[in-house]
């Protein structure tokens, strides 16, 4: 029977989460930095002194690393200032958060900014972001703070109010109103958490709307559009969700350039309204009409519907109050929908739920989150186009139980969202870091297979083909799709296009009906964990060979050390050609002998004729094993079919475990030589048999004393 222990590392996340009593969520957001916004205030109120924040302090550093670094002429004369510096009577909030107080400066976040906008017309979502308890005036002590939706987890992030200034005025984001700071310091914040403002240069706005709802995007194509998108944009507002759009400018040097028409390509907009209004002449007919802002505050549409057209004279009064009409220079303006669907390229929605917005009923979603990685070498296979690794991403069970309560006509199944995103790209771009081109696939499980969450194997991905796939592999930080589905289990499979990308992401599922979605973890478990005793028999004449080199390296005592163990497995090693090897180290030998010490921890240190039999029988196994994958004959076999190779062997491991193996014993290249897979092997089986050996009532956990744990660790 196979023995297992406890999977170890895949409970220890299980266990954190349930630790946590529900941190990370709304109510109870976990503190970025370690830092408590109301001990922080309460200590500088009683020092009476303003708060500097050393996590994110007021030098080039906070700034950036390569426009603003400190080689850039840029920085030279930016000086960092509190409001109080700036301007008279400063404030946190005048007359209410806007769109308005939202201007654009010397920094490409236009995408950020026109998420913002978006929050300004939602103020239950908008003071979740921003908290209300804060000012300039009563309590003040120089820090504030802001709470942002960061890869599953809500985060309060605290800073001091220290902004960068050129000529006193304001470098970055500043609002219409001169003594208005609550967008400069949510921008600022903002990029706390992502390691400088210059890390948030370029981007895509459906990012910060979902750190700021934890939401979940659909992008729609203005030339694949469905033919109810006003009725989606409509509802859209409606329900809350944050809206963008953008011009697609397929030369980068045209980047943020300005059309004749007004309108700027490669650029972010928010939509800010969604009308329907009668013009006079024109009584029996609408007019469909689109609001949006741009972040600049300024660099408005000229054409029909534009501030100052001749299309408003049409209007009523009543119709103009409706659609709130002014003519000001401040970034917003009215468009036909018309001319917005043939001057913008793409729309793009986060709903608060995936609240399919064609739809007139608001539905239950639930939703899983589930963390993952890609290790090089261990579990980045890329996308199907490399079938050799493909099969070693994580995989993740699907179960879809119940068919969707309202199908639509001809359309019975089970609807939900894929959302794949990768993990903290934007805060290393400083190392060099770019997003990665992301994706996924969805396979469908054989009935005879359901229920088993062993990882499925590289044949099974050979000879079926996916059930589903998001539309394209893209560079953007999350790929979102909607899928609807028969009952049944799945396998979603993400990747990155291209093998060997190492990098962190999160997979969430949202399913209208309770649906279950989890990692699949191979059960840790080793089929042979105890030394069987060696088969009595005749012997080979190899075996013969063995007895004699053992009894000349023996002596009388007939037991061999460390080094002597090295010195026999070597002389013999070397007749290997085939066998890619530098030859046993004294410590791998050693490893050995404490594998063969059937006492355990209590041996001689040395092995016996009948111990160094097994032993040998066990390697020549493994080296059958090592053979078996040894494809190309390069001596070495690849860190990827390690996976196989120790299932082979007998153990069965979980994807933490192999990612720890391909960094303890793959090398530069991503292989393993044969020294190094014996080594392996041993520690496995020793470590295997040790833990049986502690856990008497074998269920699966045991308990080390500091001793116990040094004597294991140092032995073994």
């Amino acid at each position: 029977m196979p023995y297992t222990p406890s999977g170890f590392f895949c409970d220890r996340l299980i266990r954190e989460r349930e630790r946590r009593d529900g941190e990370g969520s709304l109510t109870k957001p976990l503190r970025f930095n370690s830092q408590d916004f109301s001990t922080l205030r309460q200590e500088c109120q009683q020092r009476k002194t303003l708060f500097e924040d050393d996590t994110f302090p007021a030098t080039v550093e906070s700034l950036g690393f390569k426009e603003l670094g400190h080689k850039s002429n840029k920085v030279k004369n930016i000086v960092w200032k509190r409001p109080k510096e700036i301007c008279e009577n400063p404030q946190f909030i005048v007359g209410g958060a806007s769109r308005t107080d939202i201007c654009q400066g010397d920094l490409g976040d236009c995408w950020l900014l026109a998420a913002i906008a978006c929050l300004t017309l939602n103020e239950k979502l908008l003071y979740r972001v921003v908290p209300q308890e804060q000012s300039f005036s009563e309590g003040y002590a120089g820090v504030f703070h802001f709470q942002f939706w960061r890869y599953g987890d809500w985060v309060d992030v605290v800073i001091d109010d220290r902004i960068p200034t050129f000529n006193n005025q304001l470098v970055f984001t500043k609002s219409a109103e001169r003594n208005e700071f609550w967008s400069a310091l949510l921008e600022k914040a903002y990029a706390k958490l992502h390691g400088s403002y210059e890390a948030l240069k370029g981007g895509n706005t459906t990012e910060a709307m979902e750190d700021f709802t934890g939401g979940v995007t659909e992008f729609y194509e203005m030339k694949e559009a469905p033919k109810e998108l006003y009725k989606i944009m409509k509802k859209a507002l409606e329900r809350g969700s944050l809206m963008g759009c953008s011009i697609d400018s397929l030369v980068p040097a045209h980047f943020e350039t300005r059309t004749v028409t007004g309108l700027v390509k490669g650029h972010a907009y928010s939509v800010t309204a969604v009308e329907e209004c009668k013009p006079s002449q024109h009584k029996d007919s609408k007019v469909r009409l689109v609001r949006l802002r741009n972040p600049w505050g300024q660099v408005e549409w000229n054409g029909p519907w534009s501030d100052n057209s001749k299309e408003w004279v049409t209007l009523p009064k009543t119709e103009k109050e409706k659609l709130q009409h002014q003519s000001a220079e401040d970034g917003e303006f009215w468009m036909s929908f018309e001319d917005f669907k043939k001057n913008y390229t793409k729309i793009e929605i986060c709903n608060l739920t995936p609240d399919a917005l064609e739809d007139d009923k608001i539905h239950k979603w639930t939703v899983s989150v589930n963390e993952g990685r890609w290790v090089r070498g261990c579990s980045a296979g890329g996308c199907r186009n490399y079938p050799d690794t493909f099969w070693t991403n994580p995989q993740y069970r699907l179960r879809l139980c119940e068919e969707d309560d309202d199908p639509e006509e001809n359309e019975v199944g089970c609807t939900f969202v894929v959302a794949l995103m990768q993990k903290n790209r934007r805060k290393e771009r400083k190392m060099g870091a770019n997003l990665f081109t992301i994706g996924f696939a969805i396979y469908e499980v054989p009935k005879e297979m359901h229920g088993n969450k062993q990882h499925m194997q590289k044949d099974f991905f050979l000879f079926n083909s996916s059930k589903a796939r998001c539309k394209s592999y893209i560079n953007l930080r999350e790929v979102t799709q909607r899928f609807r589905l028969s009952p049944g289990e799945y396998v979603i499979v993400p990747s990155t296009y291209e093998p060997h990308q190492e990098g962190e992401f999160i997979l969430r599922v949202f399913s209208e009906k309770k649906n279950t979605s989890e990692e699949i973890e191979n059960r840790i478990e080793a089929d042979h964990p105890v030394p069987a005793p060696a088969s009595a028999g005749e012997e080979s004449e190899e075996d013969q060979q063995f007895r004699t080199i053992f009894q000349e390296i023996a002596g009388d005592d007939m037991e061999i050390s460390a080094n002597e163990l090295k010195n026999v497995l070597n002389r013999v090693i070397t007749k290997h050609k085939d066998l890619n090897t530098e030859g046993f180290s004294l410590e791998s030998c050693r490893s050995m002998i404490a594998l063969m010490d059937v006492s355990f921890m209590d041996g001689t240190g040395r092995l016996n004729l009948q111990e160094f039999r097994h032993l040998w029988n066990k390697i020549k196994q493994w080296q059958g094993i090592f053979k078996h994958y040894n494809f190309d004959q390069s001596g070495s076999i690849n860190s990827y079919e390690m996976r196989n190779a120790v299932n082979d062997a007998g153990f069965r491991l979980n994807n933490q475990l192999y990612d720890i193996i391909t960094m303890r014993y793959a090398n530069e290249n991503m292989n393993i030589d044969f020294d190094s897979f014996i080594s392996c092997l041993v520690r496995l089986e020793a470590m295997f048999r040790a833990f049986q050996a502690f856990d008497q009532d074998g269920d699966g956990t045991i308990r080390l004393s500091v001793l116990e744990w040094l004597q294991l660790t140092m032995y073994a």
